[in-house]
């Protein structure tokens, strides 16, 4: 998530598949239950049940608060109020990206603030080494809106970014409506060069029209990203090259945001609608038993 101008890539040698399959999706109305065959257990898991309006639970979710730009030129002021993020009645956490009618006191890294929206994390809550973590998830669309499900290493406070590593389970671009993109970042490949692999759905459908479950497996030497079940990247410690250095053996933890615009996505323009929201049916972590 925290980039300038990337320009995604597949690299044959750090990857055992890039291609695009067509999948089904999931039903936006039926939680799968929480367990996985091949020996995983789940370790943290937010359903997201409670009454419309009230607020995620505080004890596994913190905030960002701001609106400095995040490294990234974008555009929203992130906030902690429900009208950016609360639950909507129906097992859904809602995370809301919305014009500012009235600017005035709400400051952005331009001036006057045009956008507010929410960025949510466990930092300091939950973090963990390795595992597999999900989240099943209807996204916004529209040119400008960049929603993403992501990690950071939990020692970015002392070793700052990329070297803390950053691990992007899902981003999409409002530009992009039928493709989402998995990708690393640490020291050696990072913005720009950040290791990324494409998914794209059948038919060009859009993601935006359903929910779909976006997944990591990441293991001690190795990290595979899938769509709805259907493994389309992998990046493999053997295979970094010398002058990339593998910082994913650390605890991480996990950020649900909508951001809009930024120097990848672009801006919104008039083709743009708000409120823009993204629907997160769950986000589950599990671990090898």
């Amino acid at each position: 998530m925290k980039r300038l101008l990337p320009i995604l890539f597949c690299i044959a040698f750090l990857m055992s598949s890039c291609a695009m399959p067509a999948t089904p999706s999931p039903s936006p109305t039926a939680t799968p239950t929480p367990a996985l065959p091949g020996g995983w257990a789940l370790v943290w898991n937010d359903e997201f049940d409670g009454p419309a309006g009230s607020a995620p639970d505080a004890a596994k979710w913190g905030y960002d608060i701001g609106g400095e730009g995040w490294g990234n030129q974008e555009w929203e002021y992130y906030s902690d109020r429900p009208e950016n993020a609360a639950l909507d009645g129906a097992g859904n956490l809602t995370i809301t990206a919305r014009a500012v009618e009235d600017p005035a006191g709400l400051e952005c890294w331009y001036g006057a603030c045009k956008f507010t929206s929410a960025r949510l994390l466990t930092q300091d809550m939950f973090t963990f080494t390795y595992g597999r973590v999900e989240a099943r998830l209807k996204i916004p669309f529209g040119q400008g809106i960049w929603p993403a499900f992501w990690m950071l290493g939990a020692d970015i406070p002392a070793a700052g970014w990329p070297e803390c590593g950053e691990v992007d389970i899902m981003e999409n671009i409002g530009r992009e409506p039928a493709l989402v993109h998995g990708t690393v970042h640490g020291p050696g490949f990072y913005g720009a060069d950040g290791l990324s692999f494409p998914y794209a759905l059948a038919d060009g459908a859009a993601f935006a029209d359903d929910f779909h479950l976006y997944a990591v497996e990441w293991e001690e030497a190795e990290i595979r990203w899938y769509v709805d079940g259907s493994l389309y990247g992998t990046v493999r410690k053997s295979q970094f090259p010398e002058t990339y250095r593998w910082v994913f053996d650390h605890p991480f933890f996990i950020i649900l945001n909508v951001a809009v615009g930024g120097g990848w996505p672009g801006y919104p323009d008039a083709t743009t609608t708000f409120p823009q929201s993204m629907l997160v049916d769950y986000v589950r972590v599990y671990q090898r038993q």
